[in-house]
């Protein structure tokens, strides 16, 4: 059995460019991480806006889930 010298140092060298080239663009990507991700995912909508996970101001009571579940339903949400 013959192992190439060449065939080993080319294998090597492939290995240290994909090394290199995923070191970089991990670095890359830490460099936008700020500009990619929201500055607070849990802030207050705008506006008009309701946000979706939030409990309703009025209306606990079991009439008005009912209702709601009723057209979530209806709707096929």
């Amino acid at each position: 059995m013959v192992i190439s010298l060449r065939k080993w140092l080319r294998s090597l060298r492939y290995l240290l460019v994909f090394l290199v080239l995923v070191y970089v663009f991990s670095k890359l990507f830490g460099l936008f991480e700020s500009w990619l991700s929201p500055s607070d995912p849990y802030h207050n909508p705008e506006g008009t806006a309701v946000k979706a996970g939030g409990t309703p101001v009025l209306g606990d009571d079991k009439e008005g889930l009912l209702e709601r579940l009723k057209i979530y339903y209806r709707l096929g949400e």
